[in-house]
């Protein structure tokens, strides 16, 4: 199969809208519900710098699916983070 770049492009933003757009009932439940208690700061931690380098990636690259769909996931997953980490009870 051979696909042109823009029909390369067209699949690279369906990922992302759908990658990210996955992501958005868990941000919005635990904003709602200030319930972080199933949330792994650990996984987070990893999960949200990990997003953080595919966002750099992209904008090396200049590949605007993945600039957006890590800009907007990063977002959402550091405020996950910081809520977690400012509602964290001290062990």
């Amino acid at each position: 199969m051979i696909l042109q770049p823009h029909q390369i492009e067209i699949i690279g933003y369906c990922a992302a809208f759908l990658t990210t757009i996955a992501f958005l009932p868990q941000a919005i439940q635990s904003w709602r519900t200030r319930d972080l208690s199933g949330i792994s700061v650990g996984m987070y931690s990893l999960f949200t710098a990990g997003v953080g380098l595919w966002l750099i990636y992209g904008l090396i690259i200049e590949k605007w699916p993945l600039i957006l769909a890590n800009a907007l996931t990063f977002a959402l997953a550091l405020s996950i983070l910081v809520l977690k980490l400012r509602t964290a009870s001290p062990k």
